[in-house]
């Protein structure tokens, strides 16, 4: 059941080290960053003019210094869908991505994935491609935002299995691969999602955002 705004902070307060807490909710262009910030507000006990957004080196939004202590998070949309993923003293990435054709899903993957990516795609019946695609093109965009970095970073410098049916950090550049942590989402029929970060395993709670209305 959708939780509704007033509703927010109680949830809010059951943050801690071992959880992330990730918030689906309608997606309006026309309000941009509106709901993004009424949920930081919650989280942090403050009004939404009261929170403090800059911009990273790579374009990944953060709270200014003075609140990114007692908080993290990371949002991505997608049609109608945004995720919005919270945490406290690690960096969560999220990525959300709308099902749809994609007729040149092999093309990309050939071009820009790992050789073995492209390869267990390749090998898929077509039918079965566009969602296998999103599933890594989502944990693999979920990475790089953990990181704080975009798709100049280079998507074939991380690895991501799904052999078990679950995404699967196999490589990543400079980096310890089994220091990270990465998931599937539930974002709702016809979209794919993922969450990752760098540090031990934590409990990922759900909730639905209603609309304000």
């Amino acid at each position: 059941m959708p939780i509704p705004p007033t509703d927010v902070p109680a949830v809010a307060a059951q943050l801690d080290d071992d959880s992330l807490h990730v918030w689906r909710l309608s997606y309006d262009a026309g309000r941009r960053r509106a709901p993004l910030v009424a949920l930081l507000g919650s989280y942090l006990g403050v009004p939404p003019d009261a929170v403090q957004l800059v911009e990273g080196p790579h374009g990944r939004p953060h709270l200014a210094p003075a609140q990114a202590s007692a908080l993290d998070f990371n949002w991505s949309h997608s049609g109608d869908c945004a995720l919005v993923a919270l945490a406290r003293r690690v960096a969560p990435g999220v990525d959300v991505e709308r099902l749809r054709p994609r007729p040149r899903a092999l093309e990309l993957a050939r071009r820009y994935f790992q050789p073995a990516e492209a390869a267990w795609l390749a090998a898929l019946p077509v039918d079965q491609r566009d969602e296998a695609f999103l599933a890594l093109w989502t944990a693999k965009e979920a990475v790089l935002k953990a990181l704080g970095r975009g798709l100049a970073f280079g998507l074939h410098r991380l690895e991501i299995g799904l052999d078990a049916g679950s995404p699967e950090l196999l490589q990543l550049a400079d980096e310890d691969a089994d220091a990270w942590q990465l998931h599937s989402l539930d974002a709702g029929p016809g979209y794919r999602a993922a969450i990752a970060w760098r540090g031990p395993p934590r409990g990922i709670r759900q909730w639905v955002l209603a609309d304000a209305g």
